[in-house]
């Protein structure tokens, strides 16, 4: 090919490469540094892109279970709180109970401690009933003793046992209102009505403060595995941005120049002209 030739211009091709090449570096960085990935589709780095949205599909999972989590907290916790209320009263009760079984009281007396016996296990009744959450009572109904919560992004469950609480506490001592010395003096033994009744309600506080800690701790869990999938994921696609802005500063140089050289290349069939003047 002749050096010297107004229809193939060698030095040109090879500038408009050179600058075309830099307007795609160029792109590329702006690109990096707009949306802050290094990776933002398939496009930059199918491998990568794929694994980082399979992550953020766990992560989006795992968010999932915490806020089903935190619906079980608060049923639990709320469930703990009833529980706090009953063992209180309970404790109220076994003291109106000892003077139920003192002999020396008159007619009069026992009618009032029987009186205060009646509210203490109609506050009972009441803390048991009321102990909804979401339209949830697992002290009051029947159907949810055994309830089932999404604890990881995984699907898989965690089981926390309801209770019976009307039956297994309240009824044990629903009669303290109409009791005689000797079913108060009963009901203050070791297997008798108070005594029961303050053994289950401590038991199932124990349960429940259980259930809790579990909670807890798996709502912690998943917080802390998220962030360290979302730490992964920004190792994976994140842009370095201090270095693209280097580079796009680099570029731009590149990018004038290369401008000036395709037009200094452009002009070198017009210096033929001269051979025939």
């Amino acid at each position: 090919m002749p050096l010297n030739s107004v229809i193939t211009n060698a030095g040109a091709q090879v500038a408009l490469a050179s600058f075309n090449k830099t307007a795609e570096e160029l792109t590329s960085t702006q690109k990096r540094i707009s949306t802050g990935y290094r990776v933002a589709d398939a496009k930059d780095d199918g491998a990568a892109f794929a694994v980082a949205e399979r992550v953020r599909g766990e992560v989006a999972a795992n968010t999932s279970a915490n806020e089903q989590l935190g619906g079980a907290k608060g049923l639990i916790d709320v469930t703990a709180a009833s529980l706090q209320n009953v063992s209180s009263t309970l404790q109220k009760l076994q003291s109106v109970a000892v003077k139920l079984a003192d002999g020396t009281i008159s007619s009069e007396q026992r009618t009032q401690y029987q009186s205060q016996a009646k509210e203490l296990t109609n506050n009972i009744q009441s803390f048991i009933k009321d102990a909804t959450y979401n339209g949830t009572n697992v002290l009051n109904d029947p159907m949810t003793l055994a309830n089932k919560v999404v604890r990881n992004g995984a699907g898989e469950t965690y089981t926390f046992s309801g209770y019976k609480a009307a039956t297994n506490i309240f009824n044990i001592v629903s009669g303290a209102n109409a009791w005689t010395r000797g079913d108060a003096s009963a009901a203050l033994t070791k297997t008798g009505a108070v005594s029961k009744a303050i053994t289950n309600t401590l038991s199932q506080m124990n349960n429940f403060g259980s259930y809790s800690n579990f909670v807890d701790s798996q709502i912690n869990y998943n917080k802390a595995k998220m962030d360290a999938q979302q730490s992964g994921i920004g190792a994976l696609v994140d842009a370095d941005l201090a270095k693209e802005s280097a580079k796009l500063q680099s570029l731009q140089i590149r990018q004038q120049l290369g401008t000036q050289a395709l037009s200094i290349a452009n002009q070198a069939p017009q210096t033929l002209l001269s051979l025939f003047r």
